[in-house]
């Protein structure tokens, strides 16, 4: 017979996912401190590496960008310009139109995108290493699963509402 999941067992899930997001964000940056890349600038590069059109150089919007993160656009924009400074990443102009720039990385943001890849498997690896592989995948069924549930009852971001 299975029990019913309580409150408190659903309030310890989350205290528990929340350590553990916790350790491997501090971990990950410490690791990719060396670097200069945060875990923002992080998220960003592998965003925009998983973009339709990466490969011919022409990537996404700034907009679509934050849409992608679950940011504002204006915290898009400060992640953009450390990884332009850093020269991650290059502002070019959007050709079709001429008043917005797409976002495109750079031979240096692909070559930091693997270092970010083998960074985020190590502390994977270590942090989830000890468990079996078979409670590994039921963990990460069951998150997916609350995060598709999740997404669908959920209310639009208030900068979503701004456009």
């Amino acid at each position: 017979m299975t029990s019913q999941p309580t409150a408190d067992t659903a309030a310890e899930l989350a205290d528990a996912l929340t350590r553990a997001m916790k350790r491997i964000r501090r971990q990950t940056m410490r690791r990719l401190e060396p670097y200069g890349i945060t875990p923002a600038q992080a998220r960003a590069l592998r965003t925009l590496a998983h973009a339709p059109g990466c490969e011919s150089r022409e990537t996404m919007r700034l907009s679509e960008l934050a849409d992608r993160l679950h940011i504002a656009p204006r915290s898009a924009t400060t992640v953009v310009d450390a990884l332009e400074d850093s020269g991650l990443v290059a502002r070019t102009p959007d050709p079709a139109d001429r008043r917005a720039v797409r976002l495109v990385l750079t031979e240096d943001g692909r070559a930091a995108l693997e270092r970010i890849g083998q960074v985020r498997q190590e502390v994977a690896q270590e942090y989830f290493g000890p468990v079996s592989p078979a409670e590994q995948d039921a963990l990460l069924r069951a998150l997916r699963s609350a995060e598709t549930a999740y997404e669908a009852a959920a209310p639009p971001r208030s900068w979503d509402a701004a456009r």
